[in-house]
């Protein structure tokens, strides 16, 4: 893949051969960040993990103490009195039955997270081709398929992000935009690691964290030492 000359700039920065440690590798990314809008910084965790094993998969969720930065739509499938405490929770969108041909057959999907109460779970099912291959579908690990709507809401709203393998056996994650300042994203980034660690897979063996790489959207990654973890 062929960079730019601001991105060639930017990695001359960075040494490639070298772990930093958590703090300069958060004040390198921000100054190796040349977009003319406000990047995202994300986290790459490459692990030792085999998801092809459902004892090593990883999945769960983590709310960051200084949000994402971003404006999360939350859509909701509820009943009953749960549309209406959704609603008053401040969910973008709430609905049932009704949004399933919206969502199969107009390929409607203005929302980044689904929150579903578990008696809905038979209905969202159904979008299973359109949600699952998106991450989006409702899953009680990470705490979207739940009674208590409002709480799952102000969490999503709050900077609740989900974390899972992909194929590689790799953790993507935001963590923050390029404008927070450096300590907010060092507790972001330190949220997160603590919620990685704590799912560590007890079928593991050998090593569980191989790197951990920060990244702006379109800056070049800097690996953080992965010792500390």
């Amino acid at each position: 893949m062929k960079h730019g000359k601001k991105y060639q700039e930017a990695a001359k920065l960075v040494d490639r051969t070298m772990q930093y440690d958590t703090a300069e590798a958060i004040a390198l990314v921000k100054k190796t960040a040349t977009a003319k809008f406000d990047e995202t910084v994300e986290v790459h965790i490459r692990t030792g993990c085999d998801g092809r094993h459902a004892e090593q998969q990883i999945r769960g969720a983590v709310v960051l103490p200084n949000g994402t930065g971003r404006t999360v739509r939350v859509l909701v499938f509820a009943k009953g009195d749960k549309v209406n405490e959704a609603e008053a929770a401040g969910a973008d969108h709430v609905g049932g039955e009704e949004l399933i041909p919206k969502i199969q057959n107009e390929g409607w999907l203005d929302f980044d997270v689904v929150v579903a109460t578990p008696d809905m779970m038979g209905v969202v099912g159904r979008l299973g081709k359109v949600l699952g291959p998106k991450g989006l579908m409702p899953n009680p690990k990470a705490g979207t398929v739940t009674m208590d709507v409002t709480k799952a809401i102000n969490d999503i709203k709050a900077g609740k992000i989900e974390y899972r393998l992909d194929k590689a056996n790799i953790i993507h994650v935001p963590v923050g935009k390029t404008s927070f300042e450096e300590s907010k994203l060092q507790e972001n980034f330190e949220a997160l690691m603590e919620a990685i660690v704590k799912a560590k897979p007890s079928a593991l063996k050998g090593q569980y964290l191989r790197s951990i790489t920060l990244a702006t959207t379109m800056g070049p990654g800097v690996k953080v030492n992965v010792a500390k973890y």
